[in-house]
């Protein structure tokens, strides 16, 4: 089994690192997963993890008080809002399948503001 969290924690860095380049695709989640997993598998590479320089400290703010910083927090509801302007303008939805997609962007970015707030 542990082998197993070691692998999808090495997949999720990966997938961070990727994030990391690319403009669309998420780094912090999957480094968030990594370290879930690396605390089921490798302590080291756990801590390596939690004491990054860059990553750290946001990967120490979500595992002990569940918060997320401003900067991030006006992006993610900024991408979810820029999202569903995309999705509204390419697709021209009916107001009943418009409505459907905004209620779980909304509980999304209802979820990620009341996050509380890493401190400055």
């Amino acid at each position: 089994m542990r082998i197993g969290w070691l692998a999808l924690g090495v997949l999720c860095v990966a997938l961070g690192i990727v994030g990391a380049l690319l403009p669309l695709m998420p780094t912090t989640i999957f480094l968030i997963g990594a370290a879930a997993c690396f605390a089921r598998s490798s302590p080291r590479l756990e801590a390596w993890l939690l004491d990054h320089p860059r990553f750290g400290p946001t990967l120490r703010a979500w595992r002990n008080d569940g918060a997320i910083g401003p900067g991030a927090k006006r992006m993610a509801c900024g991408g979810i809002a820029a999202g569903y302007g995309l999705f509204l303008f390419m697709a021209r939805p009916p107001i009943g399948i418009a409505l459907i997609v905004a209620l779980p962007m909304a509980l999304s970015a209802l979820y990620i503001v009341r996050r509380p707030t890493i401190p400055r």
